[in-house]
């Protein structure tokens, strides 16, 4: 595999200026990146009557492919009047912040959603959603839009239709007590803000009230109340970045599609320490490779020649025979593979030749845990999530500059830092754990 990567770059290299010939002009998308504090009411009777969380977002519409803040989907039809979208929604189970680590409640909710469309700004969506387990719900929501001025709202009301499984997982917490209830029927209202201060960036915001159906606020365990609240609150208040709702959109953008083709080292070391190039080898060599695609959202942001890409990846941990034979990991017996996604910037300078420094922030999911993670969480006593928070820092250069080769102008090699964590246990979705994993990684990266 690995002698298939270094085959694979030279490929590229040698192909480079012949796919330049055929390469694809961009459009300015409609993109953003935000983050938020969530607040919740807790329902349940316990002493602690709220929970706090800090949730990033990401932004994306494409013809296809969509995110929308917590959610993202693929759009299977659509004319002027109706939508069929297959799409997946982060849930949260609002508990106390010292429980979410040991319940690992919130999740990626998937299902099926029928969208009509009334007018520019208004919809109604009929949804059929699972959790990872099978316990169903549907949902029926209108949301509609308006804007004055530097201010847009976006109300909505709904209604939500619980199973029995679901009602007894998520509020009779059937895990702990083995009590089952009925299904029921919850109703929302909501209304999400965002404020325009100035260029791409804004101010956003939410405020939803849901009602909690019968069958949930009886559920009793040795004869206690097990919900005592008949409504339940959440709001959230962040900032985001967005494309300029002043200037029109783009419809030819400089920079182009990539590829970047990387391999990378672990290191025990936290990210301050590797950039003062300060790291600690890992004394077992563990090692991943990946593969990940830019799609061009933007070149300006703030008004400077800054590039943004939906960035997008595959990375593939070699399984390692080396490691201790009493660890807990996997990785000894088979190969872990890691799904990322996130918005990445690049900012291009001269020093003498052209260098460009890059950041991204998204979302990373394992298809099991690494041995590097999951040693740092038994340390520090907390489960470990598959799915946490990426960032991505990297440091190329043009190749075509450095070498005065016009071919090789956009062919860039580097060095990156890829990244997992969870945000310091302020996250209820990444499980409210603290740490995660760092790989020095070498890459190259060529438009396509």
């Amino acid at each position: 595999m690995k002698r298939v990567v270094l085959a694979s770059i030279s490929c590229a290299l040698l192909s480079h200026s012949a796919l330049a010939e055929d390469e694809k002009v961009f459009s300015e998308q409609n993109w953003g990146l935000g983050a938020a504090v969530r607040q919740a009411s807790i329902p349940f009777a316990t002493p602690e009557d709220k929970v706090t969380s800090f949730v990033p977002m990401l932004f994306f519409q494409g013809e296809d492919f969509y995110l929308r803040g917590i959610e993202g989907g693929y759009h299977l039809y659509e004319n002027q009047d109706w939508q069929v979208n297959l799409f997946s929604r982060l849930r949260f189970f609002d508990i106390p912040a010292s429980y979410q680590n040991q319940v690992h409640g919130d999740g990626w909710d998937f299902g099926v959603q029928l969208r009509r469309k009334f007018s520019y700004n208004s919809h109604l969506d009929a949804e059929l959603l699972t959790d990872k387990d099978g316990n169903l719900y549907a949902n029926v929501n209108n949301q509609w839009y308006f804007q004055t001025g530097s201010w847009e709202f976006m109300p909505s009301v709904g209604a939500r239709f619980k199973s029995e499984d679901f009602n007894s997982r998520y509020f009779a917490l059937e895990d702990i007590t083995q009590q089952r209830i009925d299904g029921g029927v919850e109703f929302t209202g909501k209304i999400e803000t965002r404020y325009h201060v100035a260029s791409n960036f804004y101010l956003i915001g939410s405020f939803a009230v849901t009602s909690i159906d019968s069958a949930a606020k009886d559920a009793r365990f040795n004869d206690q109340q097990l919900v005592d609240k008949s409504v339940h609150g959440e709001a959230y208040l962040g900032f985001a970045f967005f494309n300029d709702i002043t200037k029109q959109r783009k419809e030819k953008l400089r920079n182009k599609g990539y590829l970047r083709i990387a391999h990378g080292f672990a290191t025990p070391s936290n990210i301050g320490d590797i950039i003062r190039f300060d790291w600690e080898k890992d004394p077992y060599n563990n090692q991943m490779t990946s593969l990940f695609y830019g799609y061009p959202l933007t070149d300006e942001l703030f008004s400077l020649p800054i590039d943004i890409y939906l960035q997008t990846g595959i990375g593939w941990h070699w399984k390692n025979s080396d490691l201790p034979s009493d660890t807990n990991s996997v990785q000894i017996d088979q190969h872990i593979q890691e799904y990322d996604v996130g918005i990445k910037a690049y900012y291009t300078f001269t020093w003498p030749t052209a260098w460009r420094f890059g950041v991204a922030e998204g979302f990373s999911y394992v298809s099991d845990m690494t041995y590097i993670e999951l040693t740092e969480m038994e340390e520090k006593g907390y489960r470990p999530s598959k799915f946490i928070n990426y960032l991505d820092f990297s440091l190329d250069v043009s190749l075509g500059d450095l070498f005065n080769v016009n071919a090789l102008n956009d062919v860039w090699v580097g060095w990156s830092i890829h990244h997992r964590s969870a945000i310091f246990e302020q996250s209820s979705q990444y499980g409210r754990i603290k740490g995660g994993s760092n790989y020095n990684t070498l890459y190259v990266q060529f438009n396509i």
